[in-house]
């Protein structure tokens, strides 16, 4: 079936969050999809912050979200707000069309 990326993107390993997103991949590979775990950490934080889209090591993950069929976010929310360590890699991908695509959350996150 469909590939699915689960990103934990939270500052720190939080046992809630990758508890919630290790069993939305069990659910999935459940219903027959392979899903690929990675951690937003695993990135060097000094690229994203430069907004330095052509930084070697931020490549593979480009190329995680890429060959995706789908991607699941667990990340915690503060002030309502999502974490800078999550939101800096993001805003390095190639905007998509997520016109088709079934976004979980507040609309307003969704689109940010």
């Amino acid at each position: 079936m469909a590939t699915v990326l689960s990103v934990s993107g939270g500052p720190s390993s939080s046992p809630r969050t990758v508890r919630l997103l290790r069993h939305v991949d069990e659910r999935l590979r459940a219903r027959g999809h392979d899903m690929v775990p990675f951690d937003i950490r695993s990135l060097p934080q000094e690229a994203p912050l430069r907004a330095d889209s052509v930084h070697s090591e931020p490549r593979p993950a480009a190329a995680l979200f890429a060959s995706a069929d789908g991607v699941v976010v667990g990340a915690p929310v503060r002030k309502a707000a999502r974490s800078g360590l999550l939101k800096a890699p993001l805003d390095l991908l190639p905007v998509v069309d997520a016109s088709s695509a079934a976004l979980g959350g507040a609309a307003r996150e969704a689109a940010a």
